[in-house]
Formats: structure tokens, C-alpha cells, sequence
């Protein structure tokens, strides 16, 4: 038997223990509950932080078992699980992906991009598109990796290594783009307001653009990386593929081809009415002042890439004969809300848990103590960056959005790190390399549980502990190799984005 290297030893090991885990819903059920208990236990001790972001404001544990908290418990549980965050997103996209699916565009879109594409240019393409999937938001996790798995698939790979490819571009590069996305301007004025507590002039010259040439560069340093982790880490540990799932990708027939261009042209004319809603200077997606960063335009993208699926899907469909009638669309409609069962079980116990947390304020004082902690170390320079990227990434272990981190790190480090003579600029870059690089090993993370529900269709055993096991490399070296990246561009000085200097006099 091959002797397996340490790495692959310790991965074996974290999977063995991570899978004697519960099933995800049971797990998710119980973390609900253990957040009710804790929430009692650590009340009672009458532990308070101040708020970062409200000065003078008290924050407190609220206790989920006294009357209040049991009325909330009782009265929430609906509103928790319709306002779990993926939970439209996932519906609403795959209704459009559904009908795409099920005819046969998909397949043969597939079929053609890896007739046309080297072989070993794949891995990369699957990480790039992922990297680049922010831009649409949240809708990558749900298009993404369900494609790269069955485009390994296609290929006679393991399709896990496919799915694992797509998802650590989409998660763990979600702060790296080729251009500005939603996630710039929602930091940026977070880190702004951080930066008048300092100095008011300075941040009156910053500009939500403050990351701009660093994600860039990020974008294919994360493709590189990511690639290397997929053939040479990930592909090998999980060996040859023996489920019983296979997609054959075979040559196109003509009246695929015919297909395939008539869906081409219906998808220019959607575009093309998009953006007649988005460019003209009055339209009605633009936002305030014409801004389509900050935009209607940008709320609106789930719902746009849903139709970029279904028309062509639907037009595809009735050129191939696969679509007849209404009754058709509405079979194959269902049918893939049919699939989305076990999501749906998820969501529900894993939104009872995300929302008792919330309301627990646990998460506020785990991040304030953590925060705090960082704040105690006396340490300068780039080892004081290094451990900021590291309490940031073990922070989003316990909360996972971006933004309310933020809004609660941004007013304690960005002053701490303006006043050891670093911007704010690069304060925000090094919190959203750690925010990002760990996305992909949290199961508090909200589409941790899709992840797991797309990778159980090739193996019926994927738990928790062996989708960690898979992403741990990803994010072990999206960390390392994207902090050495900032680490030079420190030492060289270059400015993070237009007007964004590393240092702050």
C-alpha cells in the first residue's frame, strides 16, 4: 500500500473525526439548541462589551431561556427559516438553471466549452469563473460548483474535485475581482467612517475603489494557487471516482448546434434589454445620482441570472423538441424543485440556528474579545498585519457575514493600525483576505449546507467533516500565498487602488 504523506494523513484524520459528526440537519438542530443553553449560561455571569460601531452602547448576551427569549424562540421559527439568506436565492436561481438543465442546453454547453478548451486548462478555468462569480453577488455558490462537478465528471475525474474547484474560487476568492463588485462599496464606507474616528481629512480622500490593483493581481495569483491545490492535493486524496453518477460528453449533433446558437441569440436579446434598463442615463436600474454599483441593478442580479438561464434554456428546449408546451416548462419546473428537498430541510434547521445566534449577541462578543485581544499584543509592522489576517480568519469561523465583521472590527483596528502609521486601505485588504480565504472551511458559513447537498448527489456519505477535509488546502493556501502577496506589496510600497497609499501619515 502507497505510503500517504503527512498532509494527506492529517486530512484523513480530519475527515474521520468531522464525519462522526451528525447528519448536517441534526447538527444544525443542535447547535440551535446548544446556542439556547450557552446563551443562558453566559448571561448569567453578566458578560458586556461595548459596541464598536455606537459609542457608549452596551452589549449584552440575551439570554434565549427567559420569558423573552422563549417568546422569541416560539415566534421566530417561521421568519427564520423564510429569511434564511440562501434560501430565495437558491429557489429563485434554480428555476431558471432547472429549465436550462433539463433540456439539454447545459450538457451540450458543457460538451462544447470541453471540446474546445485545452484539457489542461479546465481546473483553472473552473477557479477564474469562480473568482469572477462575485460580481453576480451570492448566485455563484449555486451555479458554479454543481457545473464543475459534472464537467469532471464529463472528463472521467472525480467530480468532488470538480465541485471543490468551482467553490473555492466563488468562496474563498470572493474578495478578488477584475472589476469593482457590490462588496467594494459596502466595506469601503464602513472603513471611511472608521478612518474620520482618526482624521476626517484623510477620509474624506478615500474612495470605495481603495482595493482596486491589489484584487486584480489577487484574481490570478488565486487561479494559480487554486489550480495547483486542485491536481497536485485534492484530485489525488480523493483517487479515481467509483459513484454511480457519469456524464458522458460526446460530440454535438446538429440539432444541438442549431440549438445552441438559437439560445445564443436569445440570451444577446435579453442582455441587450438589460441593458436598456441599466446604461441610459435615467434608467430605471440605475440608483442614486446614476450609480450602478450601488443599484436596483445590483439587488436585481438573482432574478436576471435566472432569466439568462430559462430563456435560452426555454428557447433551446423548443428548437430540440424537448419543450412542446407550457405543461412541459411547468413538469420540468417542478421537477427541480423536487431536488432541492434536502436544501430545503437544511435551510430550515440551519436558519434556527444562524438566527439564535444572532440574537443571542454571541457573536458580537466573541468578535469584541477577539478584536481586543489583537488590540493587547504590542506588535508593529507586517507581524502586526499577520496577526490581524489571522483573529480576522478565525473570527469568520464564528460569524459569517462580511460586512457585520466589518462593522464591528473596522472601528477598533483601522484607528489602531492608522495610528502604528498603516492606512485604512490596507487595514480593509488584509480583513478581506482573511474573511475570504476561511469561507470555505465554516460550516457557519449559509451555503456550506448547499455545498453539501450538491456534493451528495456523487457520494452519498459527504458529511461535514469530509467536505472540510476537501477545502482545508484550499484555504490553507489561498491564506498563505495571498498574505505573502500583500506582505511585498508592502515592502514595494505600491498603492492598493487609485489614491489608496499602503502607509498613513
Amino acid at each position: 500500500m502507497k505510503k500517504r504523506g503527512i498532509l494527506q494523513s492529517s486530512l484523513d484524520r480530519v475527515e474521520t473525526i468531522g464525519n462522526k459528526l451528525p447528519h448536517p440537519v441534526t447538527l444544525f438542530a443542535i447547535l440551535a439548541f446548544i446556542v439556547i443553553i450557552l446563551s443562558a449560561i453566559v448571561s448569567s455571569f453578566g458578560i458586556n462589551v461595548e459596541h464598536p460601531g455606537n459609542k457608549g452602547e452596551i452589549v449584552q448576551v440575551h439570554n434565549l431561556l427567559n420569558k423573552e427569549g422563549i417568546q422569541y424562540i416560539f415566534t421566530s421559527i417561521t421568519e427564520n427559516f423564510i429569511g434564511f439568506a440562501p434560501l430565495g436565492i437558491v429557489l429563485v436561481t434554480m428555476l431558471g438553471i432547472g429549465v436550462a438543465e433539463s433540456t439539454g442546453l447545459i450538457s451540450a454547453l458543457l460538451r462544447g466549452f470541453v471540446l474546445n478548451i485545452p484539457k489542461r486548462l479546465i481546473t483553472a478555468g473552473l477557479v477564474f469563473a469562480g473568482v469572477m462569480s462575485s460580481v453576480a453577488s451570492d448566485a455563484g455558490y449555486v451555479v458554479l460548483p454543481p457545473l464543475g462537478a459534472v464537467i469532471f465528471a464529463g472528463l472521467g475525474r472525480h467530480p468532488l474535485a470538480g465541485l471543490a474547484a468551482a467553490f473555492a474560487g466563488v468562496s474563498g476568492g470572493f474578495s478578488a475581482n477584475l472589476i469593482i463588485t457590490s462588496v467594494d462599496p459596502l466595506l469601503g464606507g464602513m472603513t471611511i467612517d472608521a478612518a474620520k474616528i482618526i482624521d476626517p481629512a484623510y477620509a474624506a480622500t478615500m474612495n470605495v475603489a481603495m482595493n482596486y490593483y491589489f484584487i486584480i493581481v489577487s484574481v490570478f495569483l488565486l487561479t494559480l494557487v487554486g489550480a495547483w491545490v486542485t491536481e497536485k492535493i485534492v484530485e489525488p486524496r480523493l483517487g479515481e471516482y467509483k459513484g454511480i453518477y457519469r456524464e458522458k460528453l460526446e460530440g454535438l449533433q446538429p440539432i444541438e448546434k442549431k440549438g445552441l446558437i438559437s439560445s445564443g441569440i436569445s440570451v444577446a436579446i435579453v442582455l441587450i434589454i438589460i441593458a436598456l434598463f441599466v446604461l441610459p442615463p435615467n434608467a430605471p436600474l440605475r440608483g442614486e445620482g446614476g450609480a450602478i454599483i450601488q443599484s436596483p441593478f445590483m439587488d436585481a442580479l438573482v432574478p436576471i441570472i435566472a432569466l439568462l438561464f430559462f430563456v435560452p434554456g426555454l428557447v433551446y428546449g423548443k428548437v430540440t423538441k424537448e419543450i412542446k408546451n407550457d405543461k412541459d416548462v411547468a413538469d420540468q419546473l417542478a421537477k427541480t424543485m423536487a431536488t432541492m428537498g434536502m436544501f430545503i430541510v437544511l435551510a430550515f434547521t440551519a436558519g434556527q440556528f444562524v438566527a439564535f445566534f444572532t440574537e443571542s449577541n454571541m457573536g458580537i462578543v466573541i468578535g469584541v474579545y477577539g478584536a481586543n485581544f489583537l488590540e493587547k499584543i504590542h506588535l508593529t509592522g507586517i507581524p502586526l498585519l499577520i496577526v490581524f489576517i489571522v483573529i480576522s480568519a478565525f473570527i469568520n469561523l464564528f460569524i459569517g457575514s462580511a460586512s457585520a465583521k466589518w462593522a464591528m472590527m473596522a472601528p477598533i483596528f483601522v484607528p489602531i493600525m492608522m495610528q502604528l502609521g498603516y492606512s485604512p486601505e490596507v487595514t480593509q485588504m488584509a480583513y478581506r483576505i482573511a474573511d475570504s480565504s476561511t469561507n470555505i472551511i465554516t460550516p457557519l458559513m449559509t451555503y456550506f449546507a448547499l455545498i453539501i447537498a450538491f456534493a451528495q448527489k456523487y457520494d452519498k456519505k459527504m458529511g461535514i467533516g469530509t467536505l472540510i477535509s476537501v477545502m482545508l488546502p484550499y484555504s490553507i493556501f489561498f491564506l498563505v500565498s495571498w498574505t505573502l502577496l500583500l506582505v511585498v506589496w508592502i515592502l514595494f510600497g505600491i498603492d492598493l487602488g487609485p489614491g489608496s497609499p499602503i502607509h498613513y501619515k
